[in-house]
């Protein structure tokens, strides 16, 4: 028989995540919020949430290896999916009031202040879904909950082929900024499924659509 995938919540002292867990075993999958290295490395899925400020995030990451284990999950083309901070990580560095802190730089880029009269943006926004993306499929129209002051604003990766070119989803408050990734087995999101309702469990669910199911 065939189990539900098992995705494991990256446990590296990011805050209160419950909501994550209880929202991915909405969206279907076998939800664990751990430390233990085995089960984050060998998990069909591993979700790595972010709350506070990108130098925090990643002194904590730091701290319990866990860019290691990213690290070592997308080289063998297991995939990660980042929320919140947990996506802002992912590039190259992040400049918050001041501090610049280098971030786990699996993708080129900054993540700095958004250009908008009132931070930090909190609330309800749309996005415009990124070309051939498979996490908006049936929700592209959809609104999901932010609450941020910091984003990446450009993207400048460069994929030659035969690999597929990442599917990168916008939003704009003040300016444009980035709402989502899809770049082989690394996924984010900038805004939080979480607390997104239906549209942020149906998003959940298409990413864990993806993932190897576990056959036991």
């Amino acid at each position: 028989m065939t189990s539900k995938p098992v995705v494991a919540v990256l446990d590296y002292g990011s805050g209160n995540v419950h909501s994550a867990v209880k929202a991915l075993v909405e969206a279907g999958a076998d939800a664990r919020l751990t430390s233990d290295r085995s089960l984050l490395l060998d998990a069909d899925g591993l979700l790595v949430p972010g709350v506070g400020a990108f130098s925090a995030v990643m002194g904590a990451l730091n701290a319990s290896r866990g860019g290691e284990i990213i690290d070592r999950r997308l080289a063998g083309g297991r995939p990660v999916l980042g929320i919140c901070v947990g996506m802002q990580v992912m590039f190259e560095r992040g400049i918050e009031r001041g501090t610049d802190t280098p971030g786990l730089g699996e993708w080129p880029g900054t993540v700095g202040e958004l250009a908008a009269p009132v931070l930090p943006h909190m609330g309800w926004n749309t996005v415009t879904a990124g070309e051939g993306s498979r996490l908006f499929e049936g929700i592209e129209n959809e609104r999901f909950y932010f609450v941020h002051s910091y984003a990446a604003q450009e993207w400048s990766l460069e994929v030659t082929p035969p690999f597929p070119q990442p599917s990168v989803t916008w939003c704009t408050y003040g300016a444009p900024f980035i709402a989502a990734v899809e770049n082989g087995p690394l996924a984010a999101t900038q805004f939080h499924p979480e607390k997104s309702g239906e549209a942020g469990i149906r998003l959940l669910s298409n990413w864990i659509g993806g993932l190897r199911a576990t056959t036991v």
